[in-house]
């Protein structure tokens, strides 16, 4: 995409997330949900399809402007993103990397209209930062498959039209090569979809458990129309959804960040801003050094990332750090808000809810370091 037409885009969202999102955050939390207005606007926007090809409708973002778009999307309450994030990360990239040209004309123009919406069910309850463990089979029968199983914390489960969904075709020694990928779509017999879960933060932002009963597709429902590719494309759709998160945490410290130097300067102690005292001033400079280095790291990765030159190691990395570094900046607003960060009605202590999910989700923090060692034997070796 041109610069200057992304750089328009940027503006836009920025404008919108302040403009538009940021005042009903309050509303987003108190009533679980995303005002349909907004989701309206955003599919206007195009945002239900940044990161998916233009050839269908999507704005085609490299990675580089994909993390630049995050830092916008991630200064409001996480929800927002969330709604679209499916379509353009985990679930929609697998039908771009892997899909057939039918599968791809079929469902990528709706996803980025954000007339329909993709859910990426690939956790179990034993098969969560682990995606070799999948217990969930399809079972081919003719022309169909036959999927039995039960998915966990699936995000957008409760608003999918379309399931992207896991599933072991066969036993092989190493259970990487039995998984295959299906399209799964949502109101088929046998396919139940649980209430959304009661989270600690992000409200807003749907998860549900998805069972599959006897569940019957068709064999073009499968992705690829090849079986046995589908840890491949939970790790490709996962490395690309891992520096997009690591962006959004980046977007949401600046978020605390700003909220706590706005607070320190205009609230007083003994009569002075609380901006003079200098234990304030240290917390505040090392949520800087934190989100610039946060910043700095993922601008740099999605570089590589579209060189081709690191698409694992530096992914993961930015995770990591991010997605720590987001919760060590949210715990010293809390700090610099004092009891008023404790409060209910403080937008530092919704953000301090809402970043803790950010080393879990999309790989957790003990998962990334596992992934960054073994890449550092590799390249030793």
């Amino acid at each position: 995409m041109d610069a200057d037409v992304f750089a328009d885009i940027v503006r836009t969202v920025r404008e919108f997330v302040r403009d538009e999102v940021m005042p009903r955050e309050d509303e987003i939390e108190q009533t679980n949900a995303i005002p349909q207005r907004l989701r309206e606007m955003a599919a206007e926007m195009g945002l239900f399809g940044w990161a998916l090809p233009e050839e269908y409708g999507g704005l085609g973002l490299s990675m580089s402007q994909d993390v630049r778009l995050a830092f916008e999307l991630g200064h409001t309450a996480p929800a927002f993103r969330s709604m679209m994030g499916t379509n353009n990360g985990i679930a929609g990239q697998a039908l771009v990397n892997f899909g057939t040209p039918d599968q791809q004309k079929r469902w990528l123009p709706a996803l980025a209209a954000g007339q329909a919406v993709a859910s990426f069910a690939l956790t179990e309850d034993g098969a969560g930062s682990d995606p070799s463990r999948v217990r969930t089979r399809a079972v081919r029968d003719g022309g169909e498959y036959v999927i039995s199983g039960g998915k966990r914390f699936i995000t957008n489960a409760p608003s999918a039209d379309v399931f992207v969904v896991f599933a072991r075709t066969e036993d092989t020694e190493d259970p990487r090569e039995g998984i295959s990928v299906f399209l799964v779509e949502a109101g088929l017999p046998g396919l139940t979809v649980g209430p959304p879960d009661e989270k600690m933060g992000q409200h807003g932002a749907h998860t549900a458990e998805v069972l599959f009963d006897e569940v019957r597709v068709p064999a073009s429902a499968l992705i690829g129309e090849q079986e046995r590719t589908g840890f491949r494309a939970a790790m490709a759709s996962l490395t690309r959804g891992r520096l997009h998160i690591a962006a959004v945490c980046v977007g949401l410290a600046s978020r605390a960040l700003d909220e706590s130097v706005r607070f320190a300067a205009t609230v007083e102690q003994g009569g002075a801003p609380i901006s003079r005292f200098q234990l304030v001033q240290g917390l505040l400079a090392e949520s800087h050094a934190d989100l610039h280095a946060g910043r700095s790291m993922v601008l740099a990765t999605a570089g590589n990332f579209d060189a081709g030159t690191d698409t694992v190691l530096g992914p993961s990395s930015a995770k990591l750090f991010c997605s720590e570094m987001v919760c060590r900046v949210a715990d010293r607003a809390v700090q610099v808000h004092g009891g008023s960060g404790y409060m209910r009605d403080s937008v530092v202590e919704r953000i301090y809810r809402d970043a803790r999910l950010f080393r879990i989700y999309e790989g957790t923090s003990e998962i990334q370091k596992l992934i960054i060692a073994r890449q550092l034997f590799r390249q030793a070796s």
